[in-house]
């Protein structure tokens, strides 16, 4: 028979042990859901913040202001439906002036990079080119333009819009001014759309009546040239 010594001392082990589990228990619940839980809600908070919008700047002549169409029929404006349709956090700037040439480039980029710029999209010579402007001359050009957006915003993404001649401008012209933008994107690390005009140029079905500015079917095309390229860079 057990004493009521023994008894009481049996009872109180039971009772030690049974808050030992419990307190054992509770602990592992509370680590479980600090190592699992939180970092999940963190999570969770962080991909639904809103990210902050990144500007695109597309700085050329009449090719990006889509010249003759409505400002939406253009290729950035095209290309900010592609976005947006993605759900990216950038905004497309249309800086395109019609009969902009890159010297006139050179002296109007400063009034431009007063706006933060993170990915600069460069399109012009075609106004050289028609003017038989050396191509050297407006390699320095263009090269001027990309050594001010790095100085002002070294880390800033560039894409380099390439661009032809017609034969009719001489064949050695036509080379000579061909390969200055592919120059370009190597030597300053760019990406490089190598012709924007690539399906348009020529077809006279995808230009306006003077042969040389796209229709709206035409600036799609630009849009999906310039898209194939600047989606690896966003």
């Amino acid at each position: 028979m057990r004493t009521r010594k023994s008894e009481n001392m049996y009872k109180l082990s039971f009772l030690y042990l049974l808050l030992c589990a419990f307190l054992f228990a509770g602990c592992s619940g509370n680590n479980g859901g600090a190592g699992e839980n939180e970092p999940g809600k963190q999570k969770d908070a962080e991909s639904k913040a809103p990210q902050p919008m990144k500007n695109i700047l597309f700085f050329g002549n009449s090719l990006t202001a889509g010249y003759g169409l409505n400002p939406s029929e253009s290729f950035p404006a095209l290309i900010q439906k592609k976005i947006d349709s993605l759900d990216l956090p950038y905004k497309a700037i249309n800086a395109g002036l019609s009969g902009e040439t890159s010297a006139g480039g050179k002296n109007r980029i400063d009034w431009l990079l007063r706006q933060p710029v993170d990915v600069f999209v460069l399109e012009l010579g075609a106004n050289d080119g028609l003017r038989g402007i050396p191509p050297a001359e407006t390699k320095r050009n263009l090269q001027a333009i990309v050594d001010k957006v790095r100085a002002k915003y070294p880390d800033a993404k560039q894409v380099m819009l390439g661009m032809e001649v017609p034969p009719s401008m001489g064949g050695r012209y036509a080379s000579e001014f061909r390969v200055i933008f592919r120059q370009l994107a190597t030597e300053n690390n760019m990406a490089l759309v190598p012709f924007l005009l690539e399906g348009v140029g020529g077809v006279r079905s995808l230009n306006q009546p003077d042969g040389v500015h796209p229709t709206a079917a035409g600036q799609k095309i630009l849009a999906n040239n310039v898209w194939e390229v600047l989606k690896g860079v966003l």
